[in-house]
């Protein structure tokens, strides 16, 4: 955590919602191997989330953004939701991977 009087580049440096949701939706868009991204991008942006909890009670004192860890817990969001989309849609179709 930083303190009150902290600096704008130590302040910035804190803030990592914005960076884990958006390497968890930058998986998707980026890479066509979906079968082995949900595996990567769920973790991501499950501590995007945290990370976005954790900054949104810190912008009460005034130690982070209160707009960026908005936008950085629906980005984790958002990554979230298309992994277990994903996910349930591969155990809906087991078959799916096998063929090739």
């Amino acid at each position: 955590m930083t303190s009150v009087g902290a600096s704008d580049e130590t302040r910035e440096g804190a803030e990592l919602a914005v960076w884990f949701g958006g390497a968890s939706m930058a998986c998707w868009l980026c890479c066509p191997f979906w079968i082995l991204v949900c595996f990567i991008a769920l973790p991501l942006a499950l501590v995007g989330l945290v990370r976005a909890c954790v900054e949104y009670h810190a912008s009460k004192s005034g130690r982070a953004s209160r707009p960026r860890a908005v936008v950085g817990a629906v980005l984790s969001l958002l990554g979230a939701t298309a992994a277990i989309t994903y996910m349930i849609f591969l155990a809906n179709h087991p078959d799916l991977p096998v063929q090739g």
